[in-house]
Parts: structure tokens; C-alpha cells; sequence
């Protein structure tokens, strides 16, 4: 057996073997037919209907092991119930050492069984299952980290954010509320797209790999298709195989769609994300703000049943209408300077004044979303419609009717950071063009998330778009809202993340030069020296007693070394 594996870990490989042993399959292929969930069970128990058949399955998760009788704590997909297990109803002429033997030593907490029994309340006034009938379904080989609780302290929590993050399996098994979060998310696109279909629009799907990645200001990854040879792109967003579809005559479509953004990560941005994007026929964005209040405020109504979120200590309210306010108007009442007409020149003073970085890439729109995000973001909790986004910001929207410097885009910021960004879109392919060539400029200045030129979306509008409003909003971040989390990690089943450190760890040769013998490297490395400097300054006894405990316990039958041995390799380290 691998000494690489922890004590519990083999212990639970002999249980394994001797499972099959005694011709019980560990990891049986047939069907199971369970036919009721905890939570029903309790929920619809009736003491005059004590002893309804029931088939349940899940993973132990408690056992208090008594003589003829035990109590087993069993998880399901819903939650948990207790199952009472006695000799005398598990034990069959086929396995009469199931309670004894199996059930008793050779299972452990993490593993799954089935139950067949019936319902009854214990005399403590417990629902139950009693079980009349025990299989084992699958046999855990790694021990799950139980969270024990005295006085309401938590024991062995199974909290670090890296560990949960990177074994989410475990985390929703053993951590209350996690699949609650999750279950909420499903909520969420549930509701979302209740909305959008009743009122007739159709949920498509466009391309994840793209020959230009268009629709967002953003640093696209890059791919290579063998076939084609040629550089692919991950969608940094849909906006524009969306707008041909207007173009192509729906009145209204939306998407559920995966992007990527090869940029930071942070609490609030993960590279791979989940956005929304949904463009309506003959609507504007005043259209859209009234569309999309209502729709935050139903999924919040849908999800958690009131128009309330609290996130941290503050309180949300969702409840329409929300507030309307220009962006240079926001950037004037949180920073006292009104930056309406100002020239390139002008607005590098203004950031120069504020302790705004800015660099020499950065035209007009990335200098002011700068000082917007620095200065005004933050201070919008409540849910806020920041409106009327200077030109250069914006290369795909449409001028604003009264001002041609501004555009008719909005904004919603929620909790200090953006929920939904939308347009009435530009359908003017002369203008869209030139907007495109102002992009083209920008990228020769350096600026690498400036948009690319799609030759083709300018012909689909040379074709006649009608006049069309869209808004794309981060699911992700919504979740975030909707279930009162503060990282983005917290609302992904697998967030990115770097790869798992291994540790360092010095090859047999190393060891063997000491003297040791390679029969006793794995041993040495057992118990925890995995580099040759780490036997330096060891007690000699110590580690004798350590190492000669492990062949023991092992059982791995090897000579032990003398204590004069080991107090050698130490002193050759």
C-alpha cells in the first residue's frame, strides 16, 4: 500500500477490499429507485400515516454506533434525515454480518447507501426512517472535512476561500447555504427568461468563437483553428451577431452567453463570465430603463420574495423606480468640476487635479470612465441610472438627440459597481463606421481593448437596422446582488484560478546518497521529509521512533534501521 496515502485513507482501501471480499460491490452499476427526498418526507409526515414505505439514498454524514441498534445522520440533495438501523432488519441470510461487519466498520461518514424502510417519529419526536433494507452505493475513499460545533463554536470548518473555491464538490457537501446560492442562481435565469419570453422574445445563440471579437472595449484571448489556419477569438460579448439578428427581421432576441476578457481578476471580475444581452425593435433606452427596473425588481420578488437585498450591513431596495442622473452631471456632484465640452487637453488637467491615472493611450471616453470610476461609482448603492455617456465612450451607440457630443446609453450601478450597461444602438452604418475608424486610432495609440473593425457588422446595417434598443447585463454580478455575496467566487461553482501549488519535493537519488535505502525513502518522506534539508537539526531518537512506527502501522514488513543509522543521514544532510 502507498505510503502516500494518509491513515484514513488506507484504512478506507482495506475497507474497499474487503467490501468486495465479501461480495459486496462497492460501486454498484444498477439503478437505485428512490422514490422520496428528506425534506418531503418530514414535511409531509403524518403520525396516523406511521409506516409508509420509502426508498432514500444519500451520503452518511453522522453515525452514533450503539449494540443491536445505530442512528445514521443521511444527506440527499435536499437535506438531511435520520435513519434508524437495527441487526435484526438489515442482516440477511445472504449477508448476515451487514450490521456487524459492513455497516459497522466497514462504512464510513461521506459514503453513499441506499435505504428501504418506512417512516416513523423516534421517541424524542424525531421524524425517521427505519431501515429495513441497507446497500451500499458508492464507498468515499477520502474522509470529508465534517464541521463539528460545541456552544455554537465551529470546529474543523472547512473555510479557506482557496481551498472551497478549488474543491467545490466538497464545499457544497459539508458547508451549509452553498447549494442555497446556487439554487438561487438557477432562480435567477428562471425568472429572467419568464419575463422575456412572455412578451414574445426569442432566446438565440451566437458564435463563442469569433474571427473579431466585437461588441465590448476589451482584451479578447486568442486561439488558433488548424482546419481554417487562422487566429480565433473567445467572445468578449454577442452585441453584434445579436444586432444582425434585428437586422434579419426578429423584434427581439436574447442570450444567455459565456465571454471571456483576458484582464484582471478581482472580487468582482472573473476572465470567464456570464452576461445577458437582449436588443428590442423600434425601442430606445428610456424604453429600456423602465424594461429593465421591472425586471430586477420581479427576479428579486421571484427569488427572495421582497423588493430588499442586504449585502453586508447595508440594505438594498430594488423597488421601481430608480434613480436617473447624467453621467457628467454624477461627475460634477461628486467632484465639484463640470467637465461638459472639455477637450483632451482640458480633461488630462481635470484628472491631473483629481489624482486620476491616466496615460498617453487613453483618448476623451477612457479618461472620463477613469474619473467616473474613481469619483462617482463607489457612492451609488441604491440602484442608480447613470445616463447620457460622452461619444467617445460609446462606439456602438446612437448619438443622443439633443446633444451629438453625448450618447443615449445608460448605466445601472448597484452597490458601487455596474449591473447592466444599454443603448438605443447606432443604425446609422456611415456614423458606425467612422466610430469604428476612431477605435482603429486609439488601438495604433496603444490602447489594447480598443474595439476591432467588423467590416461585416457595417454591411448588415448598410442592409437597414430599425431602430433598436439593447442591454446587457453580468449574471454573475446579478447573483452576486440577489444573494448578498460580496466576491464573484462566491456565485461561480469553479471560479478561475491559478494552478494547485505542489509542493517541493526531492527525488530518491537525494535520499540514497545519505545512505538510506530506497525501500525506506517513502517511508522517510512519510513522515513529512520530502526534501533532504528537511532532516537537518532532527533529533536522531525522534525520528528513529518515527519512521519505525510507520513500518509498523504499515505493516510494510521492512528492516528497521538502527538509531545509529538515522543519526547518520542526519548528520550527512
Amino acid at each position: 500500500m502507498s505510503t502516500e496515502l494518509s491513515e484514513q485513507e488506507q484504512f478506507r482501501r482495506q475497507s474497499l477490499d474487503e467490501l468486495r471480499n465479501l461480495g459486496i460491490d462497492p460501486y454498484p452499476a444498477a439503478l437505485y429507485p428512490t422514490d422520496a427526498f428528506s425534506t418531503d418526507i418530514k414535511a409531509e409526515f403524518k403520525d396516523e400515516e406511521s409506516g409508509k414505505p420509502v426508498c432514500v439514498a444519500g451520503r452518511i454524514m453522522s453515525r452514533r454506533i450503539m449494540g443491536k441498534a445505530s442512528f445514521v445522520e443521511l444527506q440527499d440533495s435536499k437535506g438531511r434525515i435520520q435513519v434508524y438501523v437495527s441487526r435484526d432488519d438489515i442482516n440477511t441470510e445472504a449477508q448476515p454480518e451487514m450490521y456487524n461487519i459492513v455497516f459497522k466498520k466497514l462504512l464510513d461518514i461521506g459514503d453513499f447507501i441506499g435505504i428501504k424502510g418506512f417512516v416513523f417519529r423516534t421517541q424524542t419526536g424525531e421524524i425517521s426512517v427505519h431501515a429495513q433494507e441497507l446497500t451500499v452505493l458508492s464507498k468515499a475513499l477520502r474522509p470529508l472535512p465534517i464541521v463539528k460545533y460545541k456552544d455554537g463554536v465551529a470546529f474543523d470548518a472547512f473555510e479557506d476561500p482557496e481551498q472551497r473555491y478549488r474543491q467545490r464538490y466538497v464545499d457544497l457537501v459539508v458547508n451549509d447555504g452553498v447549494k442555497d446560492i446556487f439554487l438561487k442562481r438557477t432562480k435567477v435565469y428562471q425568472s429572467m427568461r419568464d419575463y422575456f419570453n412572455a412578451q414574445g422574445y426569442i432566446e438565440v445563440e451566437t458564435p463563442i468563437l469569433q474571427s473579431i471579437p466585437g461588441g465590448a472595449s476589451a482584451r479578447p484571448f486568442i486561439t488558433h483553428h488548424n482546419a481554417l489556419v487562422m487566429p480565433l477569438y473567445l467572445r468578449v460579448a454577442d452585441e453584434l451577431y445579436l444586432k444582425r439578428l434585428i437586422v434579419g427581421g426578429f423584434e427581439g432576441v436574447y442570450e444567455f452567453s459565456k465571454n471571456f476578457r483576458n484582464e484582471g481578476m478581482d472580487r468582482t471580475h472573473n476572465p470567464e463570465f456570464t452576461a445577458m444581452e437582449i436588443y428590442v425593435a423600434y425601442k430606445d433606452y428610456n424604453w429600456m430603463m423602465d424594461f429593465t427596473e421591472r425586471m430586477i425588481e420581479k427576479i428579486c420578488l421571484d427569488v427572495n420574495g421582497t423588493n430588499e437585498i442586504t449585502v453586508g450591513d447595508k440594505t438594498i431596495s430594488v423597488k421601481t423606480p430608480f434613480k436617473r442622473i447624467t453621467m457628467i452631471d454624477a461627475i460634477k456632484e461628486h467632484t465639484g468640476i463640470d467637465i461638459n465640452g472639455m477637450d483632451e487637453v482640458q480633461l488630462r488637467e481635470v484628472c491631473k487635479t483629481l489624482h486620476v491615472e491616466v496615460d498617453e493611450t487613453m483618448g476623451k471616453g477612457k479618461m472620463i470612465d477613469e474619473i467616473f470610476g474613481e469619483k462617482c461609482e463607489g457612492n451609488y448603492i441604491q440602484p442608480t441610472f447613470i445616463t447620457d455617456y460622452p461619444r467617445e465612450m460609446s462606439p456602438l451607440c446612437k448619438r443622443h438627440r439633443d446633444n451629438p457630443e453625448l450618447t443615449e446609453r445608460f448605466e445601472l450601478m448597484v452597490n458601487g459597481k455596474e449591473l447592466a450597461n444599454a443603448y438605443s444602438e447606432l443604425n446609422d452604418p456611415i456614423d458606425q463606421l467612422g466610430r469604428f475608424q476612431e477605435q482603429l486610432k486609439l488601438s495604433e495609440k496603444g490602447d489594447d481593448e480598443a474595439m476591432f473593425i467588423d467590416m461585416d457588422f457595417v454591411r448588415s446595417l448598410e442592409y437597414g437596422m430599425p431602430p433598436t434598443s439593447g442591454m446587457g447585463i453580468g449574471m454573475d454580478r446579478l447573483v452576486m446582488l440577489m444573494t448578498g455575496q460580496q466576491a464573484i467566487q462566491e456565485v461561480l461553482f469553479f471560479p478561475q484560478m491559478k494552478p494547485e501549488k505542489v509542493a517541493k519535493k526531492d527525488g530518491p537519488d537525494k535520499f540514497i546518497a545519505l545512505g538510506i535505502s530506497e525501500a525506506w525513502v517513502e517511508v522517510v518522506q512519510k513522515a513529512g521529509i520530502v526534501m533532504v534539508a528537511d532532516l537537518k537539526g532532527l533529533n536522531p531518537n525522534k525520528f528513529h521512533q518515527d519512521i519505525c512506527g510507520i513500518n509498523k502501522k504499515n505493516k510494510l514488513e521492512l528492516t528497521n534501521p538502527s538509531k545509529e543509522d538515522v543519526a547518520e543521514w542526519i548528520a550527512k544532510a
